[in-house]
């Protein structure tokens, strides 16, 4: 069975005393490739290096996320630009978006800073990956005028209703991240996936954040997505090997990688 996380963070202190564990687990649960989504000029030296380590298993994404954006934002997205113009090998431009979730404070920034990041996908012809938090509308309506341009991408960590989520596959190139969330008790992932086609959606850790059950409350890794896999089968009513094949094509099409 081959999977793909398809966002995790394995770059992060969490995971600086037993890195090469954490991989030997993931290859031992089958995951073929982790992609890895940046965060701000302070994460993407740590992110390169595990990229380098572990070349043609980790793949880097170069982007600026949207709780990283505050009055100095124009020298992050700098840094951003920068590191697009360096050959880096850079798969996509992640993470980026809107998050309201913590603090409103920065709103306007966050808009300039998520547009400026879509049109830069556009120019370098690389797939974005989205991160929404209470701000699904914000979101949708910065991507709205791209709805017939060739943009595709991710919509990471997706919790929302089945009504959002039909206005997301209205993004003819876009998926719908699933990872741990799927799997709490409180979730009605379960109850909205079941309208969204399979062949929408990749799945993801979102490691080391957001473990699935049965590990919840410990550290997420890229191993963790088979737990993700068997809840979606579950739902979907199909068998895990299918699923594995159906989110790992989706996963390595958005990102470019489908042989």
């Amino acid at each position: 069975m081959k999977l793909v996380d398809s966002h995790s963070h394995l770059f992060l202190d969490e995971f600086r005393d037993d890195l090469p564990q954490v991989i030997a687990r993931a290859q031992a649960a089958g995951v073929t490739h982790i992609f890895m989504p940046n965060i701000d000029s302070t994460t993407v030296e740590p992110m390169l290096r595990v990229c380098e380590e572990y070349k043609g298993y980790c793949f880097p994404m170069i982007g600026l996320h949207p709780t990283s954006v505050d009055a100095g934002y124009k020298k992050e997205l700098a840094v951003v630009a920068e590191r697009l113009a360096m050959p880096d090998n850079y798969v996509a431009i992640g993470e980026i978006g809107i998050d309201l979730y913590w603090d409103r404070t920065f709103l306007k920034e966050q808009l300039l800073v998520f547009e400026q990041q879509v049109q830069w996908a556009l120019e370098y012809g690389l797939p974005v990956v989205i991160h929404c938090r209470e701000a699904f509308d914000y979101i949708y309506n910065v991507l709205e005028p791209y709805k017939s341009s060739p943009l595709r991408g991710i919509f990471h960590s997706f919790t929302g209703t089945l009504e959002e989520a039909h206005r997301l596959l209205e993004f003819a190139g876009f998926y719908i991240g699933i990872n741990g969330v799927v799997t709490f008790k409180k979730s009605d992932l379960p109850e909205v996936l079941p309208g969204v086609p399979l062949n929408r959606i990749v799945l993801e850790t979102d490691s080391p954040y957001l473990t699935p059950v049965p590990n919840r409350g410990k550290r997420n890794e890229s191993a963790n997505v088979k737990d993700t896999l068997l809840k979606v089968a579950g739902i979907y009513g199909k068998q895990p090997e299918e699923v594995a094949c159906i989110t790992s094509e989706n996963a390595l099409k958005v990102f470019g990688m489908l042989k």
